[in-house]
């Protein structure tokens, strides 16, 4: 009985050696990050036009940014705020294939590209990647 009791006593030290220790890919998108993500696309989806505006004077020059650049930045601007305002309403449920994960398509390197996890920065720079890309063909 006694040997029995240690063999499992042992078993049960060993098993847990062999525990998954590490996060899970998907742990950082949770309801909270889909609350912000929603407080934020709501608050500053307004960046878009002017992220916009820049993004087409560059890639096809002053005539199409008035026309092109305008139409698309308010475009751009509504459906994040619209995406900003269904994400807060529906935070706590995962809605997008079963995860908290963003219910757009994400950036691609086209013009007519997708979102951003978060809305372009505007001013100061920071050190995170997803808010600002610069021109390398320069």
């Amino acid at each position: 009985m006694k040997s029995s009791v240690i063999a499992f006593c042992l078993l049960l030290l060993v098993s847990t050696a062999f525990a998954d220790y590490q996060q899970p890919p998907a742990s950082d998108q949770g309801p909270t990050r889909k609350l912000g993500r929603g407080l934020s696309n709501l608050a500053f989806g307004v960046t878009e036009l002017p992220q916009s505006f820049v993004e087409v004077n560059y890639k096809e020059g002053n005539a199409a940014m008035f026309g092109y650049g305008l139409t698309r930045g308010l475009g751009r601007m509504f459906a994040r705020m619209g995406y900003g305002i269904y994400e807060m309403a529906l935070f706590p449920f995962p809605t997008h294939d079963g995860k908290y994960t963003p219910p757009y398509k994400s950036n691609i390197p086209w013009i007519n590209s997708g979102f951003g996890e978060y809305p372009p920065e505007l001013g100061f720079e920071t050190r995170y990647s997803y808010t600002r890309s610069y021109p390398t063909d320069l």
